[in-house]
């Protein structure tokens, strides 16, 4: 097989914290080839953006910590390199796009400084050759009067519209990999339609892989080629979305599935959505053996003495379940 673009390998993320330690990522295996959009799904609380800030070290440091692993970008382990090594890849070849972009801007400079100086740093151009370059992808994402909106201020943009200005931001440079952290959770559905459809179309553009991490199933069914499932810091199931939404292994990922609304059925043929009993253990003092099995309607005794590995159950589709 070709060398994984990202390659994570049993990756720990810890919080250190007036209680005892948050096993926030707790031996993480996650993969994304050159190209491809690979779905990070699970509960709020699961892990999923920590591990996506573990790729940029965007983690507070102390309180946080890498306890243990390996986060390989391109065959080279990211963990050792200071914030000097660090500034050279973030934006220029991993770029981010965060979940609330009114909270993500800076609201006393203007979006298209805010993108300038993007480009300025990791492109060598001058504060007014940025500018240009602003606008131009003010214009790519679709912002009307670019040349103009490109001094407004993000108060002056629509949610939507300031969605577009982050990704205008990450785009800047033509990363190589872009990690979405779920981009379209404070949108309404018809602008989450068209932000999706953006992020697809720069993808092809561009040739860059996608990290989208959602708690959205069919946000994941529409966009991603390959699924990873995460629950309370680990993951619990990883699977071509083809194979994943067919035939779900895991007794959680079978609960999230369930858990989706059903638009192709008529009113006579709906039925009441499920919901997964229970609540997700605390990552402070999370119990031995796997962490679902206090939800779990199959969970045996041998569930609670050992945590499952990942197995290879089908070509490309792996599950931590004794089942």
């Amino acid at each position: 097989m070709a060398e994984p673009l990202l390659d994570i390998q049993g990756l720990k993320t810890w919080f250190k914290t007036d209680d005892g330690l948050v096993r926030a990522v707790d031996g993480v295996d996650l993969r994304i080839d050159r190209g491809e959009t690979v779905g990070v799904v699970g509960e709020s609380g699961c892990g999923k953006t920590v591990t996506a800030r573990s790729v940029l070290k965007l983690i507070d440091m102390p309180p946080g910590r890498f306890e243990a692993g390996r986060i390989l970008w391109q065959g080279r382990d990211l963990i050792p390199l200071d914030d000097a090594e660090m500034n050279k890849i973030r934006s220029r070849e991993i770029a981010i796009i965060f979940q609330e972009p009114m909270t993500s801007l800076n609201p006393v400079y203007s979006v298209g400084e805010q993108i300038a100086e993007v480009i300025e740093l990791h492109q060598n151009l001058s504060r007014k050759q940025a500018l240009v370059g602003a606008a131009d992808m003010l214009k790519l994402v679709n912002i009307p009067n670019p040349e103009r909106r490109v001094h407004d201020y993000p108060h002056q943009f629509s949610g939507g519209m300031r969605q577009r200005v982050m990704i205008a931001m990450a785009l800047s440079c033509q990363p190589k990999l872009l990690i979405a952290d779920e981009p379209t959770t404070a949108l309404d559905v018809t602008i989450q339609a068209q932000i999706l459809e953006l992020m697809q179309e720069m993808k092809e553009r561009f040739g860059m892989a996608i990290m989208l991490i959602t708690h959205a199933m069919g946000v994941v069914a529409e966009t991603a080629q390959r699924v990873v499932v995460m629950y309370a810091g680990k993951v619990v199931e990883e699977a071509p979305v083809g194979a994943l939404f067919g035939d779900p292994r895991h007794p959680y990922t079978q609960g999230l599935i369930r858990s989706i609304p059903r638009v192709d059925r008529s009113a006579g043929q709906q039925a009441r959505l499920e919901s997964i009993p229970g609540t997700v253990p605390s990552l402070l003092d999370p119990p031995p053996g796997c962490r679902f099995a206090a939800r779990c309607k199959y969970a045996m005794e041998i569930c609670t003495q050992a945590i499952p590995p990942l197995k290879e159950v089908a070509p490309g589709h792996r599950v931590a379940c004794v089942l």
